[in-house]
C-alpha cells in the first residue's frame, strides 16, 4: 500500500527528506506521496520513516493503493535495482 497526506498536513518539511524513494513532493497547496515510489520503506526500514517524523499525524495508507508487503518489496527492487 502506498501511504497518503491528508490536508490536514502543516508543510513541516519533515518528511519529504526523509523518503528513500523520493516518493514525497510538494503539491499545489501540501505534501503529496507518489504512489508509484512508495514502498512504506520496506526494504529500507522497519517503519516508514515519514510517519515517524510527521508532528501531526497527517500520513495513512492509501486506501486506493492497496499493494502487499511482497509487492511492496518487489516495487522496491524495481525502483533501487537491489534484491532483498
Amino acid at each position: 500500500m502506498a501511504l497518503l497526506i491528508d490536508d490536514s498536513c502543516i508543510n513541516c518539511d519533515m518528511c519529504e527528506p526523509e523518503c528513500p524513494n523520493e516518493a514525497i513532493t510538494m503539491g499545489e497547496e501540501i505534501y503529496e506521496i507518489e504512489p508509484l515510489l512508495c514502498t512504506e520503506c520496506k526494504g529500507h526500514y522497519d517503519k516508514p520513516t515519514c510517519i515517524s517524523v510527521c508532528p501531526i499525524d497527517c500520513i495513512a495508507v492509501d486506501p486506493d493503493n492497496k499493494e502487499s508487503d511482497e509487492e511492496l518489496l518487489v516495487k522496491y527492487q524495481i525502483i533501487t535495482g537491489k534484491t532483498i
